[in-house]
């Protein structure tokens, strides 16, 4: 069990740098493939979209196959996407690319969290999610400093043969290692309607939908051309500020579940938290020339707070019944990844849209963007029933 666990964990690290690491090779795939800003905002919400719409196929598979076959077939297609992405030749076999490693990474957080739910005791669901998200975020900064310097040393290509054979190595031992956790026995009948009806999820679904999408999207992407675009920025910088927001990411990660049990409420941490990212983001807003460590430290702080993904869907998962578990955190997880592939596509459009000079103008439209949906998801959420186990 533990070594399937650990496998999981490698393939969210992998999912995790797959989401972030168009932000390091934007000026790379610029150079080369005349990928623009818009073309590389839209291969990122392709991952982001087609990720999704994989949650209703997996939360049904996990259900009725478990996370085994699940985690590693689907995974395996996430290597054919990297090695798709290694042979394009224009930024449509980037979005094709992108795209098929979306299908690939849609199961793994998923099978983790299905495990958690079904082999430990519900009150330390939240923390084990947060664990996984934390360990996960390695991605994050993998796809950053590292990123880079290995692009240097193997080209961008070479690189990405490089994670091709990984992901292949990572689905293989998934299909060895997982054990799937035994099958809940019940007479009762369910689906996604019967979950979409339960009105004690809706301001969950809203809050899923909105806090995930602009710590995504900014560390995904846009962190890469803004720095490009507004100061100038090296590929090697780039990777420095994308390291010290992954690093803030997995320290918030981490720090959720702890604060849980010490506040004793889901609700307000998530609120507290999203609050604190709100103020970041309206920090970048009004402040999007300021350079040096304001604008990092002010990434840093979003980073830091803005990962309150997993703690929204522990809060979720309290209201679910066992038999619906895997189709549940599955359906959470879509809201929450769907708004991130949808925001890629406006944030794309926002930026072609408005116009320059001043340079920093999209950018700030993209920060006030997302602070205004983020403090809409904190009104709506205002109305959800606290819960934990």
């Amino acid at each position: 069990m533990k070594l399937g666990i650990a496998c999981l964990f490698a393939g969210y690290v992998l999912s995790q740098f797959y989401r972030a690491f168009l932000a390091v090779l934007t000026p790379v795939l610029k150079a080369d493939l005349g990928a623009t800003a818009e073309d590389l905002a839209a291969a990122s919400g392709l991952w982001f979209l087609v990720f999704a719409a994989m949650q209703v196929p997996v939360g049904v598979a996990l259900d009725r196959v478990g996370p085994r076959l699940t985690a590693s077939v689907l995974l395996m297609v996430g290597a054919l996407g990297a090695a798709v992405f290694a042979l394009s030749t224009g930024p449509g076999g980037i979005k094709i690319a992108m795209a098929l490693i979306g299908v690939g990474c849609s199961p793994v957080l998923m099978s983790g969290y299905f495990i958690f739910a079904r082999s430990f005791p519900p009150a330390v669901f939240g923390t084990l999610a947060g664990a996984m998200v934390g360990i996960g975020n390695l991605g994050n900064i993998g796809s950053s400093l590292p990123l880079s310097l290995a692009v240097e040393a193997f080209g961008w290509r070479g690189t990405v043969w490089g994670l091709a054979a990984v992901t292949a190595l990572i689905a293989g031992l998934i299909a060895l290692l997982v054990r799937d956790p035994a099958r809940v026995e019940t007479q009762a009948r369910g689906s996604l309607l019967d979950l979409l009806r339960m009105r004690s999820l809706w301001p969950i679904f809203v809050m899923m939908a909105l806090c995930y999408a602009p710590v995504a999207a900014l560390r995904g992407l846009w962190v890469g051309p803004y720095y490009t675009d507004v100061f100038g920025a090296t590929r090697d910088q780039i990777g420095q500020v994308t390291l010290m927001m992954g690093l803030a990411m997995v320290a918030g990660s981490f720090a959720y579940g702890p604060l849980e049990r010490m506040l004793k409420t889901r609700k307000y941490l998530i609120m507290g938290g999203n609050l604190v990212a709100l103020i970041a983001l309206l920090g970048l807003w009004a402040w999007p020339l300021a350079g040096g460590w304001t604008t990092a430290g002010l990434l840093i702080l979003f980073g830091l707070a803005g990962t309150s993904f997993p703690m929204v869907i522990a809060h979720g998962r309290a209201f679910l019944p066992a038999h619906l578990t895997g189709r549940g955190v599955t359906l959470l997880n879509l809201f929450g990844i769907g708004s991130v592939g949808v925001a890629q596509f406006i944030t794309g459009r926002l930026s072609a849209a408005v116009a320059t000079p001043p340079v920093e103008a999209p950018y700030a439209a993209i920060f006030l963007f997302f602070a205004v949906t983020l403090a809409a998801a904190l009104a709506i959420y205002a109305l959800s029933q606290d819960r934990t186990d």
